[in-house]
């Protein structure tokens, strides 16, 4: 029924005459001899969405679908669970076909040449795969390269420490691929190429086109090289959905960017998530955070409100971003004004650049590059279990089990009360997480959740301003509060010695994490 009346609706289009359109019509084939071309004995694959960027469409039993085409569409196929398409030389899934017969606007970088007339036939080739429903992730945040040198710390930081890893089914960029300079965005993908999975990639705010007057328009350069930014797949029982969140320009001052959603964006959710079961596990991997946390009014309000709308009915749902070089977590529920029993969680992962490759070069001569919040630069995993998940961060150049910096005086003086605290950066930590220290293995105690300047980032900061020449690297940024620290008191009341200090977080997965350190108790010398 819904098939006969949208051929109606495209017929009555046709006889309106309504400009420039048109419709596209293809397969969804199983590419059995991997040559990229629909055989005749190569047999469609049945309930496969399809999508023009805004309708989905599913295939029928011969594989067949048909969608509205205009001059400037991407067509795309949702990856089905249990398929996959083939990879193109940069391990990027070859999964949409770009159709722009007028090309891009011209802009001073380069987007999609003029393609040819529409095929008769737009297929998609399509690989049967062995799909458990538990795998993993990694995740990227902003990598962020402004030249070459900072591609060159890209590889050896990141991806050196991530090539060839196993047990991992894909990647994801959080956006700001690239910093301004869109002629990077190929250097980008041949490093990231040597992780050696396929990757998916988000648009981030310095990807975009700035020379451009519409929203619509800004992603002509990331198109030429990464395909459609609004995008969706499937793996196991998790449903991946991709978003392009800036606007720009800004829609109300014309100036800068806002974050928040077009009306086909939001309706290509609706139409998308039409064909996701309830139960399954929503992950939308965005750029701008939907919560606003450093500065009020950063996403536009009535856009975020729609999609929480149309996430009503689905218990499960995970946001994953980036943009701000700093990590966080948040909950989105009834506190918030949300009305869901099940608060959808946002994790907003920060930058595995870190701040902006900045601070002094480490031994291998890259920056340190710790974030303003104190995080270390790094990435992400996240493991999948059905419609269950669990998140873990990963310092670059650490051991995984490394998740918690502490930072304390080296030295108290003997029973005297003093100003000094203990503080405790969990790196992964939420508000409701326990956090617990002890002293030479006595009893734990709880510290309290604190939002200030982490003690240990400042004084990485202080260090390079007291520093009575000039060194190679950038000065690192100012702090921002840090949403994942805990404080506690210094014991002075200790015998004069050497102390042991051991901190303890348990994570909102329950899984526990340590972290041990020193400090010496010295009497007042008279």
């Amino acid at each position: 029924m819904k098939r006969t009346l949208y051929t109606g609706l495209l017929a009555l289009l046709a006889a309106a005459g309504v400009s420039g359109q048109t419709s596209v019509t293809g397969y969804v084939y199983e590419d059995v001899n991997g040559n990229g071309k629909k055989d005749r004995k190569e047999k469609g694959i049945a309930q496969v969405a399809v999508s023009n960027g805004k309708e989905v469409a599913l295939t029928d039993a011969s594989g067949k679908y048909q969608l509205p085409a205009g001059r400037d569409n991407i067509i795309f196929v949702i990856k089905p669970a249990g398929y996959v398409p083939a990879l193109d030389e940069f391990n990027l899934p070859k999964f949409y076909y770009i159709h722009k017969p007028d090309g891009s606007p011209e802009t001073f970088y380069k987007g999609v040449t003029p393609t040819p007339k529409l095929p008769a036939s737009v297929d998609f080739a399509l690989h049967t795969s062995d799909e458990p429903e538990s795998f993993t992730a990694l995740i990227f945040g902003d990598t962020q390269p402004y030249n070459e040198q900072e591609i060159d710390y890209l590889r050896r930081g990141i991806v050196a420490e991530t090539e060839n890893i196993r047990g991992v089914s894909f990647g994801i960029t959080l956006g700001d691929l690239v910093g301004d300079n869109l002629t990077l965005h190929l250097p980008y993908k041949q490093t990231i190429r040597q992780v050696g999975i396929p990757w998916y990639n988000v648009m981030g705010n310095h990807d975009m086109n700035y020379d451009t007057r519409e929203d619509r328009l800004s992603d002509e350069a990331f198109e030429a090289h990464f395909g459609p930014n609004n995008y969706a797949f499937n793996y196991g029982k998790a449903h991946f959905i991709v978003l392009d969140d800036i606007l720009y320009p800004h829609p109300l001052t014309g100036k800068g960017y806002w974050g928040g959603l077009r009306d086909d964006q939001l309706a290509f959710v609706e139409n998308d998530l039409a064909y996701v079961p309830k139960e399954n596990l929503l992950v939308f991997a965005i750029h701008i955070p939907f919560v606003d946390s450093e500065e009020a009014g950063a996403f536009r309000d009535s856009d975020r409100q729609k999609l929480y709308a149309l996430l009503q009915d689905y218990p499960n749902v995970l946001f994953l971003s980036a943009h701000t070089h700093f990590q966080e977590q948040h909950f989105i529920g009834k506190g918030q004004g949300v009305d869901r029993e099940k608060p959808i969680h946002e994790y907003n992962v920060g930058a595995t650049c870190g701040d902006w490759y900045s601070g002094p070069l480490n031994e291998w001569g890259i920056p340190v590059s710790t974030m303003r919040d104190g995080t270390p630069s790094g990435y992400a995993f996240l493991r999948i279990d059905g419609n269950r998940y669990v998140l873990d961060y990963k310092v670059s150049g650490m051991p995984a089990d490394h998740q918690i910096a502490v930072y304390h005086p080296k030295v108290v003086p003997f029973r005297q009360s003093t100003s000094a605290s203990l503080y405790a950066n969990f790196f992964m930590g939420s508000p409701d997480n326990t956090v617990e220290y002890r002293v030479d293995g006595g009893e734990w105690t709880r510290m309290q959740r604190v939002e200030e300047f982490d003690p240990g980032y400042c004084r990485y900061v202080q260090d390079w301003d007291y520093l009575d020449k000039l060194v190679p690297g950038r000065r690192p940024s100012n702090p921002t509060p840090c949403r994942h620290l805990w404080k506690g008191k210094m014991m002075t009341g200790l015998p004069v010695g050497q102390h042991q200090i051991e901190v303890r977080a348990t994570d909102m997965f329950g899984r526990v994490f340590s972290e041990k350190s020193a400090y010496r108790i010295a009497s007042p010398e008279k």
